[in-house]
């Protein structure tokens, strides 16, 4: 027994320097500094945005004439530049720098930049932002911080503090046309009209002999967009030109999200044959990062919470895929797509999918195997997804994500009935002897040999296990932890609705009445539980509610919610089980 008292103690003392150590750990990663559990601080560069005045720490793209930001060819074939021909139809003019085209759909406000056809800026008018925190986490309804909470998420954007583009080009030879080659919009409308279900916009260019056009078809009620590129030899000589299509970024951690809690922002590489492979700022600078080079099929990412864009060339077209630091905290991925050979009059095309929005797990698994994984419940995956399906269930039965919330925890709890039950007889039993375990340490003082001697007997005596309220517990943790990952990481939660003053469960209850409420209910759990015979466990037990309860302030209102119900479930099954053990016993 003298074990089991140990290992008890042993639990107690794990919960709560694991508690320290998130928070610390979490405390670290907001101040941008280096953590302990090896995530990445807030932001790469500052955590907060530069005044306009000052230099800022992103820079933006400019044309160079050995531009970092394109691609080598290192695996594609080469060939020497053709040569231009009289009868050669003349280049089209060159775009004023920074002249964009703006095209709307009932997904996108979109600006496609005439600077190599790029998308660069992606606005989505279906995803709102999330409310404006300040570093204390105090809503702006007390800082007076005025926010727009009507405005949209905008995705892909250039500005003197963010770059994140969508690119893509030729390679081959010199000055085949690229992300920085100025193209021209060919005629045709930019709008999606009522009724009209695609639209498609093209760009055109023409340079080293080849002529490049470049057709965004976007469809409405969808986040995909088809990208296709069409290269037509005007030189005299064949040549074999590869297209490349690439996503570049800062380092910085998105803006708004919680310094609180750690998600992924980087860039993910997939293949049939190595799968998901996240690969951090930080390695591909040290040019550490591991992931497939070449295969012929898979898609390349950007991720960060609830939102990914990805490009998706065809299954069975060979590519190169590469990661690198492009500039100073600037970082690209991207794939190579060689094209077989065009003789001169020929042409050549290549179809490839854009995608630029949330993580909607359905959408995501209807344009490409595996694209859904970018939602990463890390190493408890196979727990996690059917906790999502069940989710997404009940939701279609209830149509509100938070009582879709509140049903699952019912569910759990009820499958996990007859474990907790035990888990709270052995609890009851051990409140009740608490007394007498009291009593047998003033008695015997500072003789431990007599004083466990005495325990063990006590324990047989009244057929009570110390491990019996430990373990129950301890086999439910992965599924708690599963479904943690499932209520931070689903996108389906933002913008969503529960009741009353809670509007968005995926950002933190404005009015902080959910983790007041879970705070409570911690507490009632800890007078509930017996008191440790130790007095350093005992007082550690009792501060337990307000650890918790401080580091759910920051936690998005749809987990909180879980922890609440989860809470009061416990309790009411703990008062239940406790009282029929009490009615179970002989009076006198």
């Amino acid at each position: 027994m003298k074990e089991g008292m140990d290992f008890q103690r042993t639990v107690l003392w794990v919960i709560f320097a694991m508690s320290l150590l998130f928070l610390w750990d979490n405390w670290q990663r907001y101040q941008g500094r280096p953590t302990l559990l090896g995530g990445p601080p807030a932001t790469t560069a500052t955590k907060e945005a530069a005044p306009a005045s000052a230099p800022t720490q992103v820079p933006a793209p400019v044309a160079t004439p050995a531009d970092a930001s394109v691609p080598l060819p290192s695996a594609a074939p080469t060939a020497a530049r053709p040569a231009a021909t009289a009868d050669t139809a003349p280049p089209p003019a060159a775009a004023p720098a920074g002249q964009r085209v703006r095209i709307e759909t009932d997904r996108f406000l979109a600006d496609i930049d005439l600077a190599g056809a790029v998308l660069a800026r992606a606005e989505l008018l279906q995803q709102r932002v999330a409310p404006d925190w300040t570093a204390a986490g105090l809503p702006a309804l007390v800082t007076g911080k005025k926010q727009d909470l009507d405005a949209n998420v905008v995705l892909l954007e250039v500005t003197p503090n963010r770059v994140y583009v969508a690119q893509t080009g030729l390679i081959g030879s010199a000055d085949l046309p690229t992300h920085r080659t100025p193209f021209v919009k060919v005629d045709g409308p930019t709008r999606l009209e009522p009724g009209q279900d695609t639209l498609d916009v093209s760009f055109v260019a023409e340079s080293g002999g080849v002529r490049l056009t470049k057709t965004y078809t976007f469809h409405r009620g969808r986040y995909a967009i088809d990208v296709r590129h069409h290269v037509e030899n005007i030189g005299t000589s064949p040549l074999q030109p590869s297209v490349y299509l690439q996503l570049m970024r800062d380092g910085n951690k998105p803006e708004g999200e919680s310094g609180m809690y750690y998600t992924f922002t980087g860039p993910a590489v997939y293949s049939q044959a190595s799968k998901f492979q996240k690969l951090d700022f930080a390695d591909i600078e040290k040019k550490k990062a591991s992931f497939v080079a070449s295969a012929d099929n898979g898609w390349v990412s950007m991720i960060q919470h609830y939102f990914v864009s990805a490009w998706v060339p065809k299954e069975g077209v060979a590519r190169e895929n590469y990661a690198r630091a492009v500039d100073k905290n600037l970082y690209a991925v991207g794939m190579i797509t060689p094209l077989a050979v065009v003789a001169p009059g020929a042409s050549a095309s290549v179809q490839s999918t854009l995608y630029v929005g949330p993580q909607d797990q359905r959408a995501l698994e209807q344009i490409a195997p595996g694209l859904e994984l970018v939602v990463d419940y890390g190493w408890l995956t196979f727990i996690a997804k059917p906790l999502f399906w069940l989710l997404q269930f009940l939701h279609g039965l209830v149509g509100n994500w938070g009582w879709a919330i509140v049903l699952l925890t019912v569910l759990i709890k009820a499958a996990f009935y007859p474990l907790s039950a035990a888990s709270y007889r052995s609890m009851a039993k051990m409140k009740e002897v608490t007394p007498r375990l009291m009593a047998l340490r003033e008695k015997y003082g500072d003789d431990k040999q007599k004083l466990n001697v005495a325990m063990m007997e006590l324990y047989k005596t009244e057929k009570i296990n110390p491990l019996g309220g430990c373990l129950p517990i301890l086999v439910q943790i992965p599924v708690f932890i599963a479904l943690y990952w499932v209520l931070l990481a689903s996108v389906e939660m933002r913008n969503q609705p529960w009741m009353l003053w809670v509007k968005d469960l995926a950002t933190p209850d404005p009015w902080f009445i959910l983790p007041l409420l879970m705070m409570a209910t911690m507490w009632i759990q800890y007078k509930l539980n017996p008191t440790p015979p130790d007095p350093v466990q005992a007082k550690v037990m009792a501060v337990m509610p307000f650890i918790f309860g401080v580091m759910f302030f920051m936690f998005p209102a749809g987990l909180v919610l879980y922890w609440l119900v989860n809470n009061i479930l416990s309790i009411a099954q703990q008062w239940y089980v406790t009282k029929q053990i009490a009615n179970a016993r002989p009076v006198g």
